[in-house]
C-alpha cells in the first residue's frame, strides 16, 4: 500500500492506523510543510533519497506512526532509523498494578526494538536509536536545578527511567543512540494542557499545590524538532534533555495560561484534593524539577518557543 500525506512537525499524525514505516526525504527541513510518502517498499534510487523510520508509540501526544507489532522486524529492517516513544501514559491515578504497567509498558517495547535492531543483519540495520525517557530521570525538587549530568533521583520514577534508558543503552555500539529526556510537553491536543484548560474555563484555574514547583516544559513543536534534528544530525547522542531553556514555576504556568485565555489564575487547586485524582501521581505536578537543556543548546538547536508565554498564546490562539 502507498499513500501521500501532507503535514507539519507539530501534528504529525493520521486519522488512521498504517503498519508501515515512515519514509523522510534527505532534504526535510526541520519547521516546514512537507510531503511524507508512506509505503512499503522502494526501489534503490528511492531509498538513497530519503530517511525511512520505524516509529512505535504513535498513539499517544508526540506520536507519528505506529507499526503492528507482527510487523515490526520487518519495518525495522527496512528502516535507516528508529524512533521509540512507547509507554503508558503516567497522568493517571496510580496503583500498584498501574505501577508496574508504567514501567513493563516501557522497558517491554524498548527491549524488544532494541533486540530487533541488533539481530537484524548488518546490511540492513537501522543505524540510529531516538529513544525517549523523562526528567523524572532526576527526581523532584524545589531549590536544585538539573542538566545532563546530573545524578538519578531516589523516587519511583527515577527509577522508571534509570531501566528504561538502561534497556536502549543495550543497542548495538554501531547505532547512534539518543535518549531524549522530555519535559511536560505543551500542545493543543494532549498531554497537560489538555486537563488545565477545562478548569479555567469554567474560572477554577490556579496553581497546583503550592505553586512554587519547577515545572519543565516544551513545546510540542520543539519537541518533534528535536527528535527530527537528533534523527539526521551525527552530534545527537547520548543523552539530551527534551525541555524549554527557561523552565517556570507553577504559578508562573498558571498566571500565563489565564492570561492567555482571558481567565482568572488566583484560585489554587488543594494538594488533598489533587491526591484525591491522581493518588500518588500527584507527585508529578506537586513537586517538581527544574531541568535545563544544556546540551540541546551547546549542539546549537533552534528553539521555536523558548518562553512559556509564547508557546501559550501559539497553542491558544
Amino acid at each position: 500500500m502507498k499513500m501521500e500525506v501532507i503535514c507539519s512537525p507539530s501534528s504529525l499524525s493520521w486519522t488512521r492506523s498504517i503498519s508501515h514505516s515512515l519514509h523522510i526525504p534527505h532534504s526535510f527541513s526541520v519547521g516546514e510543510t512537507s510531503r511524507f510518502r508512506v509505503s512499503c517498499s522502494a526501489s534503490q534510487s528511492q531509498k538513497a533519497n530519503r530517511m525511512t523510520v520505524s516509529v512505535t508509540g504513535a498513539t499517544g501526544f508526540i506520536g507519528i506512526i505506529i507499526a503492528e507489532e507482527a510487523g515490526w522486524k520487518d519495518c525495522i529492517e527496512e528502516s535507516n532509523a528508529v524512533v521509540n516513544l512507547a509507554g503508558m501514559p503516567i497522568s493517571t491515578r496510580w496503583s500498584a498494578a498501574i505501577k508496574k504497567e508504567i514501567k513493563e509498558s516501557r522497558i517491554r517495547v524498548t527491549s524488544k526494538v532494541v533486540d530487533l535492531i541488533n539481530n537484524s543483519p548488518r546490511e540492513v540495520r537501522p543505524t540510529v536509536l531516538v529513544s525517549a525517557t523523562a526528567v523524572g530521570y532526576y527526581g523532584t525538587s524545589e531549590t536544585l536545578v538539573f542538566d545532563e549530568s546530573s545524578p538519578s533521583g531516589n523516587d519511583y520514577l527515577a527509577e522508571v527511567c534509570r531501566e528504561w534508558e538502561g534497556t536502549a543503552l543495550k543497542v548495538d555500539k554501531d547505532v547512534r543512540l539518543a535518549l531524549i529526556r522530555i519535559g511536560v510537553v505543551l500542545g493543543e491536543d494532549g498531554g497537560a494542557l489538555a486537563k488545565m484548560v477545562p478548569l479555567f474555563k469554567m474560572f477554577a484555574g490556579g496553581p497546583l499545590g503550592s505553586g512554587k514547583q519547577w515545572f519543565s516544559w516544551i513545546h510540542v513543536d520543539d519537541i518533534v524538532n528535536l527528535i527530527y534534528e537528533a534523527l539526521s544530525n551525527p552530534s545527537y547522542k547520548g543523552v539530551i534533555n527534551g525541555t524549554a531553556p527557561n523552565p517556570v514555576r507553577l504559578s508562573e504556568l498558571c498566571s500565563q495560561l489565564g492570561n492567555a485565555m482571558g481567565r482568572p489564575s488566583w484560585l489554587p487547586v488543594p494538594d488533598f484534593a489533587l491526591k484525591a485524582v491522581l493518588g500518588e501521581g500527584a507527585t508529578v505536578v506537586l513537586e517538581g524539577q527544574k531541568v535545563l537543556p544544556v546540551k540541546a543548546k551547546e549542539l546549537g538547536f533552534p528553539f521555536k518557543y523558548p518562553y512559556v508565554k509564547d508557546a501559550l498564546e501559539s497553542i491558544l490562539k
